[in-house]
C-alpha cells in the first residue's frame, strides 16, 4: 500500500498476497544491461511472506560481462533506460557499457528521506549473499545520482554458527560515480541468526543515516543520498565460490515486510 503516489510517502507491504504487486515491484534485476526474460527473479509468495531463491538452473547474470560470475534474483521497486545502444541506464558496473534492451519508465516507490525496515531471515551457503539496497533512481546523466544507501548486505562467508551464531551485517553509504557522497561502508558483527527474522532498518534525512538491527543501532554515517532512491532486494550466488561439492545449494531470502515513511 502507497499514501502518496510514486515518489514516495507511507509505504506498507507485508507480501499476505500469492501474487507480486507489479505496482510497486518490477521482478527482474537490472534487466537494460541484458533483457527482461535473462534477468527474471525467481520468487513465491505463499500469502504470508515472499521467497526469493537462486536455483541451480538459475542463469548467470550478463554472463562474460560482469566479474565475477553471478547468479541473481531480484526485485527493485524502479527501473527505466536510454534506447539501446547508449549508457543511459542504471548502476553501470563498468566503463563502456551500453543498453541492450531499452526499459520503460517504471516508478513503484522511490523514498528521498525518512525510514525503510525490513524484517527477513535467509538461508545462506559460503557462495551466496542477501542483500537490501537502495540506489539513485539515475534518471538525469548529468547529476551522476548514483549513490547508494546499504541497509543490509549479508554474505554466507561472513557467518558464524555454534552456540553463539552472528553475521557481519554490511551497511553504509556506497558513492559510487556521485561526487556528492563520501564511500562510508563497513560491515560490523552483530550476534544475530540470520536464519530467523530480524528486522534491519535505516533512518536518515540530510544529515545522517542512522542503521539499526533489531532496533540497536550499528552505524552511523553522515551526509547520505536524498534524491529520489529505488529499493532493490535480492539474493545473489556466486559460483567461482564453489568448494566442488555445493552446486546442489539453492539460497533465500525470506520477507515478511518491507516499510517505509
Amino acid at each position: 500500500m502507497r499514501s502518496e503516489g510514486t515518489s514516495g510517502g507511507q509505504f506498507d507491504e507485508p507480501f499476505t498476497s500469492t501474487t507480486l504487486d507489479t505496482t510497486i515491484w518490477f521482478p527482474h534485476y537490472l534487466p537494460a544491461w541484458s533483457s527482461r526474460d535473462a534477468t527474471r527473479a525467481s520468487y513465491r509468495l505463499d500469502g504470508s511472506a515472499l521467497t526469493l531463491d537462486v536455483p541451480v538452473d538459475h542463469p548467470v547474470w550478463c554472463p562474460g560481462d560482469h566479474t565475477p560470475p553471478l547468479r541473481v534474483s531480484g526485485i527493485q521497486s524502479g527501473n527505466w533506460s536510454g534506447p539501446v545502444g547508449t549508457p543511459f541506464g542504471q548502476q553501470r558496473f563498468r566503463e563502456g557499457q551500453l543498453v541492450r534492451e531499452e526499459q520503460e519508465r517504471f516508478e513503484g516507490w522511490l523514498p528521498a528521506g525518512g525510514r525503510v525496515a525490513i524484517r527477513a531471515r535467509m538461508s545462506l551457503s559460503p557462495r551466496s549473499m542477501a542483500a537490501l539496497w537502495m540506489s539513485g533512481f539515475e534518471d538525469d546523466p548529468e547529476q551522476l545520482r548514483c549513490g547508494e544507501i546499504c541497509v543490509f548486505e549479508i554474505f554466507g562467508n561472513a557467518l558464524a554458527g555454534g552456540g553463539e551464531p552472528s553475521a557481519e551485517v554490511g551497511v553504509g553509504i556506497k558513492a559510487f560515480r556521485d561526487p556528492a557522497l563520501t564511500q562510508d561502508f563497513a560491515a560490523p558483527r552483530v550476534p544475530i541468526d540470520v536464519t530467523g527474522f530480524h528486522t534491519y532498518a535505516v533512518d536518515w534525512d540530510a544529515d545522517e543515516a542512522v542503521f539499526t538491527v533489531d532496533d540497536q543501532v550499528v552505524r552511523r554515517c553522515p551526509r547520505p543520498p536524498t534524491y529520489p532512491l529505488q529499493l532493490m532486494l535480492a539474493v545473489f550466488d556466486f559460483p567461482e565460490w564453489s568448494v566442488g561439492d555445493d552446486d546442489h545449494l539453492v539460497p533465500e531470502l525470506v520477507v515478511d515486510s518491507v516499510a517505509g515513511r
